[in-house]
């Protein structure tokens, strides 16, 4: 067992007929439908990207036939496996069990798996502000990091740099807090992170920044952080568990692997019909920034 970290670039995927409707027929019903209502299909595409991720792992990783895999989510919205006993063996010290998260944000879906320790995942693109400046937006979000972080991101340098430093501490926070499953009621002021001194660069995982909770340095958590490109900053957090098979320190940092839609769906096997339907509902949503922008052209 060794540690899965897998990216998936959605916005260069642009999906056949044949290659959407065969995605759409390997994902639960209740998950095919749910991304059949979103506006956008860049939103589609990315909830489509990760339900695959997450059944590519517990096929290749768990050993779960397709078929057989459920997928359902906690109450706050972190994915787990349910499954009969029968299908997934039980924890041991030999073989702990797997804990998975999955983010996607900006151009990719990523999923980050370890055996026998908690798990978090948030990737961020670094992107100017829809709206207003760059102070104009960091005030907005004074209250999501402490003043010492401020001074961190504040002196980072351009306000490209400050907007980077900015996103660098955002998916800390997140991978955090999607690591221990707990949702709005977590405030962000209770964790404050101490960046590795080393620039986080491509190609390279990155396990020296710190954190501290409630002003107390957390020696048991390791946070990965590694640039996709150089506009996406993904980070993992790894926490303790609370089975004894996870007393086994973690294992060396794994960089993302990005796969291609045939890599994704390499282990996939239908558990639907075809609904030809569901491509005429995606191609409308796709066709539709096109049709904008030959509107705005024509102005």
């Amino acid at each position: 067992m060794g540690s899965v970290r897998w990216a998936f670039r959605c916005s260069s995927w642009t999906p056949s007929r044949s290659d959407w409707l065969f995605a759409a027929r390997c994902i639960q019903r209740e998950e095919k439908d749910r991304i059949g209502r979103f506006a956008f299909a860049k939103d589609a595409k990315a909830a489509m990207a990760g339900r695959l991720l997450l059944r590519r792992f517990v096929s290749e990783r768990m050993g779960v036939p397709w078929s057989e895999i459920r997928l359902e989510r906690s109450p706050r919205g972190k994915p787990y496996l349910a499954a009969p006993p029968e299908v997934i063996p039980g924890p041991s010290p030999e073989s702990p069990s797997w804990s998975f998260n999955l983010s996607h944000q900006g151009d990719f879906a990523v999923l980050a798996a370890e055996p026998g320790l908690q798990v978090g995942v948030d990737v961020m693109k670094t992107v100017m502000p829809g709206t207003g400046s760059v102070p104009e937006f960091f005030s907005i979000m004074t209250r999501q990091f402490t003043a010492y972080e401020w001074s961190v991101i504040q002196s980072a340098g351009s306000e490209h740099q400050q907007l980077a430093a900015f996103y660098r501490h955002w998916a800390l926070k997140e991978s955090f807090i999607k690591a221990i499953g707990t949702g709005l009621g977590f405030s962000l002021q209770r964790v404050e992170f101490h960046l590795s001194p080393e620039p986080v660069t491509r190609g390279r995982v990155l396990r020296q920044t710190k954190m501290h909770l409630d002003e107390e340095e957390e020696e048991d958590w390791i946070f990965e952080e590694s640039l996709l490109d150089a506009d996406h900053h993904v980070a993992v957090a790894l926490g303790p568990s609370d089975e004894p098979a996870s007393t086994s320190p973690p294992l060396p940092p794994t960089a993302f692997e990005l796969l291609s839609f045939s890599e994704l769906v390499a282990s996939a096997s239908p558990l639907t019909e075809e609904d030809s339907s569901y491509w005429d509902g995606f191609e409308t949503k796709a066709e539709a920034p096109r049709r904008q922008r030959d509107a705005h052209t024509s102005r």
